[in-house]
């Protein structure tokens, strides 16, 4: 009797071992990054939305911003977001973040940038950008 009770003692724990490994997961999403907007004139979309920004400006660029007014859960955490697209040859001007550092990651295409130490250099860092690259911009240094 205390036999068949080991037994059995031991084909539950083997079964919730093996049980405990499954896991669930949604559908892979159709792309890795989008930060929709509501313009039905841009070019591209995707799973409804449109996913690029309008660069037909003076700078040649678009940030869609995704901090505490788009998402009021980020309130105090001191994160925000920002998807930058760019039309060939747009600009990034010059600016600075006096209370953060800026990680940028290249989606895809070709990104010149850099930042100027402070003093007393004030030396110009910078590099061009390949699709999956990460650079980091330190806090309160001027960049672009």
């Amino acid at each position: 009797m205390m036999k068949m009770a080991v037994n059995n003692l031991t084909y539950i724990v083997l079964l919730a071992m093996v049980v405990s490994l499954a896991s669930a997961s949604d559908p892979n999403p159709l792309q890795d990054y989008c930060v929709a907007l509501n313009d039905s004139k841009a070019v591209v979309f995707v799973n409804g939305k449109v996913c690029k920004g309008n660069t037909s400006n003076k700078v040649g660029s678009m940030i869609t911003p995704a901090n505490l007014v788009q998402i009021p859960g980020l309130n105090t955490l001191g994160v925000s977001l920002a998807q930058v697209d760019y039309a060939p040859y747009g600009l990034n001007p010059p600016h600075i973040h006096p209370r953060a550092t800026e990680i940028l990651t290249v989606l895809e295409g070709t990104l010149y940038v850099g930042f100027v130490t402070s003093n007393p250099e004030n030396r110009l860092i910078s590099k061009v950008l390949y699709k999956g690259d990460v650079y980091v911009f330190p806090q309160g240094l001027i960049h672009f």
